[in-house]
């Protein structure tokens, strides 16, 4: 099973900054998705046995880090695969730029036959959607991540669904990040930071899908997505 080459943002990412209407342009940054972030380390490790048991390989470490081209992250609201089993999720996304960490919202689309083959070779085979809208968080105040609600739905049905204190502290998981691959601070990051149970426990392979974080004053951040799916021969 192949993956067509990725469809390249090359004007980069705009994104604006909710409150304020401040325009945010990325054009060169890295891009990283985080993978086995659940807050319940034994959960996550049954979760690693469980895929294991269907030939997906265990990862080198947990959290996992998979740097992909920064040409995967995308805001366009339609892409086609060539796989005939991919999914997304609903992520809470950190965008770091210019000194400052905002949050997004995505999805992790990956191609569900190659992850057998190899983690990172899956989600490299799959553009990442990404929101136009973030939300600054604060510099030197609490925020409230657990309150923060996640939920996914594919083909109009619902997919995930829950808050944010499932999942590590999404900026622990950058801090986590930078101590094990240390980088320019002054450099553009995009970080995907891992996803929630499915409420079926199965990967839907759907053409449509709507992904949202609620921050805990009701703020929202959306991104809805198609994929063309080829036909099957």
């Amino acid at each position: 099973m192949t993956s067509n080459p990725p469809q390249p943002a090359a004007e980069g990412l705009v994104l604006t900054v909710a409150g304020t209407g401040e325009e945010l342009r990325l054009t060169d940054f890295d891009l990283v998705v985080a993978g086995y972030t659940g807050r319940d380390e034994e959960s996550v490790r049954k979760h690693i046995d469980e895929l294991a048991a269907i030939g997906v390989p265990a990862p080198d470490s947990v959290p996992a880090f998979y740097p992909m081209e920064a040409e995967l992250a995308t805001q366009k609201a339609d892409f086609t695969v060539t796989g005939t089993y991919t999914s997304g999720e609903v992520e809470p996304v950190l965008v770091r730029h210019g000194g400052r960490l905002f949050l997004g919202v995505g999805s992790d689309h990956t191609d569900r036959d190659l992850e057998r083959e190899s983690v990172a070779g899956s989600k490299a085979a799959c553009p990442k959607p990404l929101s136009t809208t973030v939300v600054e968080l604060p510099a030197n105040a609490a925020f409230d991540w657990d309150a923060v609600r996640a939920e996914c739905s594919v083909d109009g049905t619902a997919y995930q669904r829950g808050t944010l204190e499932a999942l590590r502290v999404p900026t622990e998981v950058l801090a986590l990040h930078d101590a094990a691959s240390p980088t320019d601070e002054h450099r553009s990051l995009v970080m995907f930071c891992g996803t929630l149970p499915l409420l079926e426990g199965e990967f839907t392979a759907g053409s449509s899908w709507e992904l949202s974080l609620t921050l805990s004053d009701g703020t929202a951040i959306r991104h809805a997505y198609t994929v063309a799916v080829p036909a099957t021969i």
